[in-house]
């Protein structure tokens, strides 16, 4: 099987096409490299990915170049895409390119490539907004984004709607619950207050740390992605969205203490009310994922943040020699 991967050099496109790869797949990569975050760490996941993998960089938004990515692929799953909300504030134009023009390229190349026979896309817990009832459902409400990046990761859901309307596109998004673990994105809170700990910076708790979010360990995220490749839409659906989550709320702050554990040190911490963004408690329910797929998050906090622990660690020391 030729599975097109886009933001292959990211957290979670990277730990794709590693299982993809393990599993026998042949793995075409795309990512642009841009300098979001260290471009050091997107070369040293790339780094690790071997026999079976063909890399191209280029934007998603040219979609003259992604057109002709097409030869001999049979499913794409595609999670480039500009992430952060706080970072929309003052860039907005780069969501515009990448998650709206970018998924529309990806979604003409599935149209005009006869042998792809699904699409599984990323989109975000975001979509939900900030008044939505608990735990998330996908039958909820997701027409009140509270940020840029929400209204892009949903106007992306509704393009996919009607690309399957008019196409007849096989379809899955994801929306993503706070994923996180090895080789993750420093952006993330949960890798900036380890580097704020090492350094012995302040790092920002807002409401004390009383916010609870929905962490998903990246191995999990990955056997749902790999599960609704396996059961791919049929005609009577053909295009769908799941959460994929943890389906357990934490407390940040019991996260910094599972970092102050394994770092050896005591966190510096500056108290901040909440930003309006922000919702005070994240929770995706997944029964929807879990009757496709048999999808169950099998890793708890207290073990996945040790995990990111001893390779942040290894990645502080690797990245001083780069």
């Amino acid at each position: 099987m030729r599975v097109l991967v886009t933001g292959v050099a990211g957290f979670i496109g990277y730990h794709v096409a590693q299982a993809l790869l393990a599993r026998g797949a042949e793995v075409v990569g795309v990512d642009e490299l841009n300098a979001y975050y260290d471009v050091r760490l997107k070369q040293a996941r790339l780094a690790r990915l071997g026999e079976g993998f063909t890399f191209h960089q280029l934007d998603i938004a040219d979609h003259a170049a992604v057109l002709r990515l097409g030869d001999g692929v049979e499913a794409v799953v595609h999670v480039a895409a500009q992430a952060g909300v706080r970072y929309s504030l003052d860039n907005p134009f780069a969501y515009v390119t990448s998650n709206l023009t970018g998924h529309l390229s990806i979604l003409e190349l599935v149209r005009h490539t006869k042998s792809i026979r699904h699409l599984v896309y990323a989109s975000s817990s975001s979509v939900y907004g900030t008044g939505s009832t608990l735990p998330y459902a996908e039958s909820e409400r997701a027409d009140r984004p509270s940020s840029l990046y929400a209204a892009t990761k949903r106007a992306d859901e509704l393009m996919s709607a009607s690309y399957t309307h008019l196409f007849g596109l096989k379809q899955t998004g994801l929306r993503f619950f706070t994923v996180y673990g090895p080789w993750g994105r420093p952006d993330m809170a949960y890798f900036g207050f380890a580097e704020a700990i090492c350094a012995g910076q302040p790092l920002t708790l807002y409401e004390n740390g009383t916010l609870k979010r929905d962490f998903t360990y990246i191995d999990d995220i990955i056997a749902g992605v790999l599960g609704v490749l396996d059961f791919p839409p049929g005609d009577e659906a053909p295009h769908r969205v799941f959460n994929i989550g943890n389906n357990q709320a934490e407390y940040v702050r019991d996260l910094v203490r599972l970092l102050e554990q394994g770092l050896g040190r005591e966190a510096v911490v500056s108290i901040r009310p909440k930003p309006e963004a922000d919702p005070v408690e994240t929770c995706a329910d997944i029964s929807a994922l879990n009757a496709l797929c048999g999808y169950v998050p099998a890793t708890k906090l207290a073990e996945g943040i040790p995990r990111f622990v001893d390779w942040y660690i290894d990645w502080r020391r690797m990245r001083e020699r780069l």
